[in-house]
């Protein structure tokens, strides 16, 4: 008998593990030989990739991600910016009309594979636009690994999105997402979203890439340079170990979500190191525009001192910020922008960002394009909040975010917004998915400050990089660690403020003042409740601030860094109304309002604040 309730006891622990998805992640090891034609952006790749299936689950197919593919007319992407016209990204299209359209033939991108082999033996494969699903020789077992091979061609397309040659700054060749790159698999099934413009996924995996390339170029790229004394830039003393006018560049890394890099013959290469962090290369063309660049090492020192400290360690041994691209876009262990800047905080805030990704993209390595929010959004806080500090505003804020909360709320008033929630590729408008995905993911940090306390909300960012470092957590993971260190129900927040498009709108509806007293009546003209703020100022230059929780909640933010809030009865979300009354007569008080730390997302203003005449 007691054998028998064991037996069924572990079944059903067995069964309850499985419904809930025990974690797990798949381990990927590239090691590829590149040979690359600069004169004619076009390069011959061969890869022998160890998977290691590392799920409760037997695979029978395997994908991979061929995104240069979409840089062609009439590709999925070109679809897509056609049909949003103005609407859609600027920066792939003129005058509402598609630059996807006008590649010329012997520029189009093009990942062509010849051949795919597992274990030595040959599979079937088909290429869907910037997906190619492979047909296994042999199921990959769980807890088993398998080894693919393969060899195949690639044309580097124009310069439209991220990827390409000859940027508009005259970089040769940016490289990213630029290889067949295997596709993420975890409790969600396989990550095979077409590549339409916006985000990507991937798996942890380590690399070993050789590039052979003119040995007039210079690379730089997001890893380690094993062979810096045998190629240009790198080493004062490098002696070129070239053969046939070609250098063989040697580059490792580990534990990283993709391996992007960039060559150019005018690139110059700086490096130093941050106590305490990595050793920071900065690639870039050495001219009248980059000059800017010059000034850039004691921001960047303090910049990843301040994200050590507040977000978490930095791991890897190295970041490179590398001239090229379109714009700015993070990759592992580096990032390629843009290298014309107006001065240093412009700069600055440019490397800030992507560099923020470091932690957000790829240590927290969320699925980017299931939850931009999560990455653009958490990101940008980091952004706003060491930039602060950075470069200190010339009138003070009354917090690092208050222009962020200001932006949003007038987007607001456009009519245009989106949910979050939405896929990252299929916003309908440009500008609704930046609002979606920076903003209000970056005023979700925001305004649970708010809500549970920013001591609360440090100690969350803390946990969450502790505990969910070099994995991928999901918006589940964060939201519960944000309950468990502010005790609060948090849930019906997250709902509102990620699935909906509906806002916060509280006000002051009346104040009436008695000989010892003052009554005031709140109002709830918003569809989202939230907990209230409210303060006073005196005329003898006292603030005193009282905290409305919203019953959601059950518990109650006990202390911010905004000050000290005496606690009042709680406001039932269904009530539209509230009342309090405090003990000041009408000529002790100067102004009376909601939230003057300016951090709660409300969209009319008018109504929030009262000076007493």
């Amino acid at each position: 008998m007691k054998k028998t309730v064991a037996i069924l006891f572990a079944f059903i622990i067995a069964q309850f593990q499985a419904q809930q998805g025990p974690y797990y992640q798949q381990s990927v090891k590239y090691k590829m030989d590149i040979d690359v034609n600069a004169e004619k952006f076009t390069y011959q790749g061969k890869q022998t990739l160890e998977y290691t299936n590392n799920s409760p689950d037997e695979l029978n197919v395997v994908y991979f991600h061929l995104y240069w593919n979409a840089f062609k007319p009439n590709s999925m992407m070109d679809q897509r910016v056609a049909g949003q016209g103005k609407n859609g990204d600027s920066r792939l299209q003129k005058d509402g009309i598609s630059r996807l359209a006008s590649i010329p033939k012997d520029q189009e991108g093009a990942q062509n594979i010849h051949w795919i082999k597992q274990n030595g033996k040959d599979l079937k494969f088909e290429v869907q636009e910037t997906i190619m699903k492979v047909y296994l020789a042999e199921p990959i077992k769980p807890k088993s690994s398998t080894t693919f091979t393969m060899d195949w061609d690639a044309v580097i397309p124009q310069q439209i999105r991220r990827s390409g040659r000859n940027n508009r700054e005259g970089v040769d060749m940016t490289m990213t997402q630029w290889y067949p790159k295997i596709a993420e698999y975890d409790y969600d099934g396989w990550a095979t979203f077409d590549y339409i413009g916006r985000e990507f996924h991937a798996p942890f995996s380590d690399f070993d890439v050789n590039i052979k390339i003119n040995k007039d170029y210079v690379i730089g790229a997001g890893g380690t340079l094993e062979n810096p004394s045998e190629v240009k830039g790198y080493d004062a003393g490098a002696k070129i170990k070239a053969e046939k006018n070609k250098a063989t560049w040697k580059w490792t890394a580990k534990n990283i979500l993709d391996f992007a890099w960039a060559a150019d013959r005018d690139y110059i290469v700086k490096s130093f190191d941050v106590p305490q962090g990595p050793k920071v290369f900065l690639v870039y063309q050495n001219n009248e525009k980059t000059k800017v660049w010059e000034q850039a090492q004691p921001y960047i020192t303090k910049y990843y001192q301040l994200m050590n400290a507040h977000f978490g360690k930095y791991i890897y041994p190295s970041y490179a910020f590398i001239q090229g691209g379109d714009g700015g876009m993070e990759y592992g262990m580096c990032t390629m922008i843009l290298g014309e800047a107006k001065d240093i905080e412009g700069l600055m805030g440019l490397m800030a960002h992507e560099g923020s990704h470091s932690w957000y993209q790829q240590m927290l390595a969320t699925n980017e394009s299931v939850r931009p929010w999560m990455d653009e959004g958490f990101t940008s806080y980091a952004e706003d909040y060491v930039m602060n500090q950075l470069f200190p505003p010339k009138e003070p804020l009354p917090n690092p975010f208050a222009e962020k909360v200001n932006a949003y709320r007038n987007f607001v008033k456009k009519g245009i917004e989106e949910p979050a929630s939405w896929l990252g590729d299929h916003h309908d408008n440009g500008t609704a998915y930046t609002y979606a995905s920076y903003i209000k993911g970056e005023l979700y940090l925001v305004e649970l400050g708010y809500i549970m306390g920013e001591q609360n909300l440090a100690e969350t960012l803390k946990q969450y990089y502790d505990q969910w470092a070099m994995k991928h957590p999901s918006d589940r993971d964060f939201l519960h660690i944000a309950q468990n260190v502010s005790g609060m129900d948090l849930k019906w927040f997250q709902n509102y403020w990620i699935n909906t498009t509906k806002t916060i709108d509280y006000g002051i509806k009346d104040v009436k003042y008695d000989a010892k007293s003052t009554t005031v009546t709140l109002i709830n003209n918003g569809q989202v409740p939230m907990p209230v703020d409210f303060s006073i100022i005196t005329k003898d230059r006292k603030m005193v601030s009282y905290q409305i929780p919203v019953n959601l909640t059950h518990t109650w933010k006990e202390k911010d860094v905004y000050g000290d809030f005496k606690t009042m009865p709680y406001w039932p979300w269904t009530q539209k109304e509230y009342t309090l009354t405090i003990p000041y007569s009408k000529d002790q008080l100067s102004v009376l309002g909601i939230d003057f730390s300016q951090r709660l997302a409300d969209v009319n203003m008018e109504n929030n604040f009262v000076e007493v005449p």
